[in-house]
């Protein structure tokens, strides 16, 4: 009699999971089940299988070792889920209806996407927005995101990536900052404060104080003072307040120079960013309505900043 395979779904889920992170803690996390249940479903699969599928260790950073034949197996295992989660998400492709898993950064999220998040909810409202925000690059697989905005070069291994914006750096400060008037040239930042973002990698070529001044053609510059902050957006907040000078991302000011809150400094030098910003999905998903009804939207949108 020939054997049937198991419907076992959630536990290659949990074991897939567990594999990636190496422990049943941190896949359970994702899975939102307790690190007993994620246990308990690799535990059935191994004993239908009659075979162990890791090497436990009661210590240590990495507690769970795949065994020779499941680490053999695992990309199998996962293209199969993989093509799984594509093919329901194909059964919805033709309604804009349901979630929309969308990733972006918390300023970005804060400063661009929920001012104007409105416009896209009054043309799709059968698209429920589920937002996940984070400076780090997150795995659309494995965190079952849909689409994304992200800030770069536009490459991204395994995403299709097309460009929303280009932008500008250039140092903004509070109408009222106390040494406004004493900022007529680029050299005179050197003895004002100076907020400092953290939260973009020089290395992929983000603009730092540094970089900024040199191209100012300041040649001594201090960009060691001032403060240190790890969110765009809590960046320029902090020049609203009257903290000191921040360089600016220009799509992030955008709103608060228009307002008032903030006034550019130097108008007439320029600094372009190599970086930009870019719509990122799965090219599995591209043809899926919800996704293209809100990349088209986010594509629309960019156009009127750049007009």
């Amino acid at each position: 009699m020939k054997r049937k395979s198991p419907v076992y779904l959630n536990a290659l889920r949990a074991f897939e999971a567990s594999a990636r992170h190496g422990s049943f803690s941190a896949a359970a996390e994702e899975l939102n089940v307790t690190a007993a249940a994620v246990g308990q479903m690799v535990r059935g699969l191994e004993d239908w299988l009659g075979m162990p599928l890791f090497q436990r260790s009661p210590s240590g950073k990495t507690r769970l070792t795949l065994t020779a034949n499941a680490e053999r197996a695992l990309p199998d295992i996962r293209a199969g889920l993989d093509r799984l989660s594509i093919g329901l998400e194909r059964l919805r492709e033709s309604t804009t209806s349901g979630i929309l898993n969308v990733t972006v950064s918390p300023a970005f999220a804060a400063k661009w996407l929920l001012p104007r998040i409105d416009r896209f909810q009054a043309r799709c409202p059968e698209t429920d927005i589920r937002l996940e925000t984070s400076l780090k690059l997150v795995d659309y697989r494995a965190h079952g995101i849909d689409v994304g905005v992200r800030y770069g070069d536009g490459n991204w291994a395994g995403l299709v990536a097309k460009k929303l914006m280009d932008e500008e750096i250039f140092p903004v400060c509070s109408p009222g900052f106390p040494d406004i008037g004493n900022l007529a040239e680029p050299d005179d930042l050197t003895r004002t404060t100076l907020i400092h973002d953290l939260s973009v990698d020089p290395a992929i070529g983000f603009v730092t104080w540094d970089m900024w001044l040199r191209a100012a053609g300041v040649s001594e510059s201090q960009p060691q003072r001032g403060m240190r902050i790890d969110n765009s957006a809590a960046v320029l907040q902090a020049a609203i307040e009257g903290r000191g000078v921040a360089l600016a991302r220009s799509i992030l000011a955008r709103d608060d120079l228009a307002a008032g809150r903030l006034q550019r400094l130097f108008p007439g030098f320029q600094v372009p960013s190599k970086l930009a910003y870019y719509v990122v999905y799965r090219a599995e998903y591209a043809s899926l309505a919800k996704l293209q009804a809100f990349r088209n939207w986010l594509i629309e949108e960019a156009a009127t900043i750049r007009a």
